[in-house]
């Protein structure tokens, strides 16, 4: 027969794993059993167990009548798992192949092997055990985290993920950010996790924004770093993502506070000196165009337009006849004058800016010789946003008309910075404003009237 078992009863005595061949019908009963099949079931001689009934061994009922089933349908089972009770009652368990023959007296019998595999079993529940609590633990972080593949491919998330996502873990397996985020915002995260991949370097606490299941935008901080498996080899990427959207809101809510209060003081400037507060608006157009062309992002830019903006707010405890004064000034009126930056920098001292904000305007007079005020630094002491403060305001300052004087005009301005190009003014700053005037046909960009 094709399917049965070849060797000699006495071969069978010397398998690792247990043998047996158990009448059925009128005179059922074990009618062979090998030594190992003993040992599995910790009986102390085969004449203990040829006295027991197959199916009595058995831990569970379910579990039996399942066996009893396969070979009833299909005469034969193979490596069919379950529990069978030990001589001490203790269940074990083991891998049962059975088939279902005749023998030449046409009584019907079993046939088959018994393998121990308790130890493989108890390997299985550890690692479900680990694999469980692991994944507790991810369920019941506050944060959204993710596992992918070397193809960006989504393996496992946690809850918090799923929630924000308004998804079910069958519905992101297998998925790539692609499938859920704007083209752009994906490609960016493609683009990130193939830089993990590639260079097996982390990325760390990247701000972003992400677009919600219900359409809203949060942002978020994210950290991305390479998997790897048992050869050293990377084979994935590991993500946590944390929802900052209600800090940055309180951020963004204490910023435009404090935004709201420096307007209130610029328009306070306006309706005492509207000369000075046009200046600062026109410096801010020329400095901010000069950072877009150096490729500055959103934020540092905006650190430099509002330096530009409020660079002269400490005017407005200056006297407007000295302000506005036709003629020279006197030594004292001049250090009145130059007090302005002092007196700015006492007025947002207080204010914690997430930039260099007073340092910029505290050197916006400053001159790379050392020949400014008020501290008379030189060069490299002097911060690149305070060096464009700079040529912003001689810029605007000579091409803008004032109550003591006309407009000296663009070549006059352009004159005076080529005259100090490189020792009192920034070289290379010099030349992005003359860029910029000759991309404009030489026409003033910057005044709104």
């Amino acid at each position: 027969m094709k399917d049965k078992f070849n060797l000699s009863s006495e071969a069978f005595d010397y398998l690792g794993i247990g043998f047996y061949k158990y009448c059925l019908g009128k005179n059922e009963g074990f009618e062979f059993i090998n030594p190992s099949l003993v040992k599995i079931l910790g009986y102390s001689s085969r004449a203990q167990l040829m006295k027991k009934k197959f199916v009595d061994l058995f831990c569970s009922v379910d579990e039996k009548n399942k066996f009893l089933g396969a070979i009833k349908k299909s005469k034969r089972v193979k490596f069919f798992e379950t529990s069978l009770l030990k001589k001490n009652n203790k269940p074990i368990w083991v891998a049962i192949s059975a088939f279902q023959a005749k023998s030449g007296t046409k009584n019907e019998y079993l046939e088959g092997l018994v393998e121990d595999i308790s130890l493989h079993k108890d390997m299985e529940e550890n690692i479900a055990l680990e694999r469980d609590m692991f994944q507790g633990a991810l369920d019941n972080m506050p944060d959204a985290i993710y596992f992918k593949d070397n193809l960006n491919r989504i393996v496992r998330v946690n809850q918090y993920y799923l929630q924000g996502m308004n998804k079910k873990q069958e519905d992101v397996t297998g998925k790539t950010d692609f499938d859920f985020f704007p083209k752009q915002q994906a490609q960016q995260m493609f683009e990130d996790d193939n830089l993990v991949l590639t260079t097996g370097k982390p990325i760390v606490g990247k701000i972003e924004r992400t677009l919600l299941a219900n359409g809203e935008w949060n942002q978020v901080i994210t950290t991305k770093i390479p998997v790897y498996d048992r050869q050293g080899k990377i084979v994935g990427t590991m993500g946590i993502t944390r929802d900052m959207t209600a800090y940055a809101n309180l951020e963004h809510s204490r910023f435009k506070m404090m935004m709201n209060a420096l307007v209130v003081l610029g328009r306070a400037l306006e309706m005492r000196d509207p000369y000075t507060s046009m200046h600062t608006r026109n410096v801010a157009v020329i400095a901010g165009e000069i950072a877009k062309v150096l490729g500055w992002d959103e934020n540092r830019l905006l650190g430099m337009k509002l330096a530009a903006e409020l660079h002269d707010l400490g005017k407005i405890s200056i006297p407007l006849d000295i302000l506005n004064k036709p003629g020279k000034l006197s030594d004292l009126e001049y250090q009145l004058i130059q007090k302005h930056v002092e007196n700015c920098c006492k007025l947002i001292g207080d204010i914690d800016f997430p930039f260099s904000l007073g340092q910029i305007i505290e050197q916006h007079h400053e001159r790379l010789d050392g020949s400014g005020y008020p501290h008379k630094i030189k060069e490299g002491d002097i911060c690149t946003e305070a060096r464009i403060l700079a040529v912003s305001d001689v810029l605007e300052s000579m091409t803008s008309h004032r109550p003591y004087r006309a407009a000296l005009g663009k070549n006059k301005a352009i004159e005076e910075l080529q005259k100090g190009y490189g020792n009192k003014y920034d070289a290379s700053v010099v030349d992005i404003v003359v860029g910029l005037l000759d991309k404009n046909d030489g026409k003033i960009f910057w005044q709104s009237n």
